[in-house]
């Protein structure tokens, strides 16, 4: 009798496909940035633990972290169709019931726990967003006891071998444009033996509710955390007006000069929002005063629709008009790519007109061009190769592979060479943020 295929199995299409999965993934943002992956266990067991704010493409930077195949999960409520169940399995994702699906259905969740275990036994990595949905917000959901049901009861059957939890942070440059930056951190495992043998005084229950505690904190060191509040608009914008002057200052740091890129931007933005927290605390008449400037700011700068960006950049319009005049000159090659990528666009915005969550627009981009993109490429590569010359189909068709990329990333220039325009016009705007940069640097 044929053993039926356990989702963690290897499977050669799937093996396959990673390559082209992984490459698409990449092309999908100008830097992935992977930090800590010497914090990954190599002696057992490994789950994942991370933030979740970008839909699909949380999972999707979790697997290209490496080669390993993983084992997601996602809520059940996507299974029901048999076809797309049958898809989501070949994906390796497996079905969690969630408390708003009800006690009845939560139940239901024991088949899960025990697949997430044999998943575990073979020490494939498995990951589970222990937030239970997504929000996109620079901050974090309270954790659902689900991750530590399936490591309390993992850990129970196979005492032999070390299982982790290990906290992952993802913080995007944007939740919702394409193109946009990741920075990922492994945090700080935690060994799930150890610590229930450390903690074998309290129950079970106690223990889970304790791991919860430390995971929920390892989480927070890992990603770029704003507290949830009423001043969290306030705050996000206080740390786009400064991160640049932030930067600088921590150069003569001994502990962060080192940093550059999106390390060095993480740990700028962390720290403006420690030192806010640390405002409020001995000078709150001051502290308010610079969060309703950067509540104003938020305001002023969403209602004229103006980029971050040009917020967070020196010298921007001047930055901006060189590379718009080098856009001048490749116009011959930008033009035509641009028209070629049209279907492209077209599904997207048609796609993006049905979708209630603005975060699901990244991964909905994502996978059309991995779809359309190389379907495209065929078309006028036969169409090419009948009205040409081969010795002129060849150059061309190698000359259309980059057009998603380069028509997108014309667009985003072009876009935020007229948000700098609009920032340069709003006066009350820009002396907004320099209020708060003398502020956060001189008190």
């Amino acid at each position: 009798m044929k053993q039926e295929r356990r989702i963690q199995d290897y499977d050669p299409l799937y093996s396959f496909l990673r390559y082209y999965v992984d490459f698409v993934l990449r092309l999908s943002y100008r830097t992935v940035r992977y930090v800590g992956r010497e914090n990954i266990p190599q002696d057992g067991a490994v789950i994942y633990a991370p933030n979740h704010t970008n839909a699909l493409m949380d999972a999707m930077v979790i697997l290209a972290l490496d080669r390993k195949p993983k084992v997601f999960v996602a809520r059940a409520d996507i299974f029901k169709n048999p076809k797309i169940a049958k898809i989501l399995t070949f994906l390796k994702i497996m079905p969690i019931m969630r408390m708003r699906d009800g006690m009845e259905e939560v139940r239901k969740n024991n088949e899960t726990i025990e697949r997430a275990v044999d998943v575990l036994r073979d020490r494939v990595p498995f990951c589970i967003f222990p937030e239970g949905t997504h929000q996109t917000k620079y901050s974090s959901l309270p954790l659902s006891k689900g991750i530590f049901r399936i490591a309390f009861q993992a850990q129970e059957l196979m005492p032999d071998m070390p299982l982790y939890i290990v906290p992952v942070g993802l913080r995007y440059g944007s939740f919702f444009r394409f193109r946009s930056t990741v920075r990922v951190q492994m945090g700080d495992p935690i060994n799930v033996g150890e610590f229930i043998a450390n903690h074998s005084d309290i129950s079970t229950s106690e223990q889970i509710n304790a791991m919860k505690e430390l995971l929920d904190e390892r989480m927070k060191n890992s990603i770029f955390y704003i507290p949830n509040d009423e001043d969290y608009d306030a705050t996000y914008e206080i740390c786009a007006a400064t991160v640049k002057s932030q930067v600088r200052h921590l150069r003569g740091d001994k502990e962060y000069g080192h940093m550059r890129g999106l390390d060095a931007h993480f740990a700028a933005n962390n720290m403006t929002v420690k030192h806010l927290a640390y405002l409020k605390s001995v000078n709150p008449e001051l502290a308010a005063h610079l969060l309703e400037l950067g509540q104003r700011a938020y305001e002023l700068r969403t209602r004229d629709r103006i980029s971050l960006s040009s917020v967070s950049v020196k010298y921007a319009i001047l930055s901006r008009v060189i590379k718009t005049l080098i856009f001048i000159l490749t116009l011959p090659y930008v033009l035509p790519v641009s028209l070629l990528t049209l279907p492209i666009n077209g599904v997207c915005w048609f796609l993006f007109s049905k979708l209630k969550d603005y975060a699901f627009r990244n991964s909905v981009r994502y996978l059309v061009n991995l779809v359309m993109w190389p379907l495209l490429m065929i078309i006028y590569s036969i169409i090419a190769y009948i009205v040409l010359p081969w010795q002129w189909a060849l150059p061309i068709t190698l000359i259309l592979l980059p057009a998603p990329i380069v028509a997108h990333e014309m667009a985003r220039l072009l876009r935020l060479l007229f948000s700098d325009i609009r920032l340069y016009r709003n006066k009350e705007l820009r002396m907004c943020y320099k209020n708060i940069r003398n502020i956060m640097f001189t008190k």
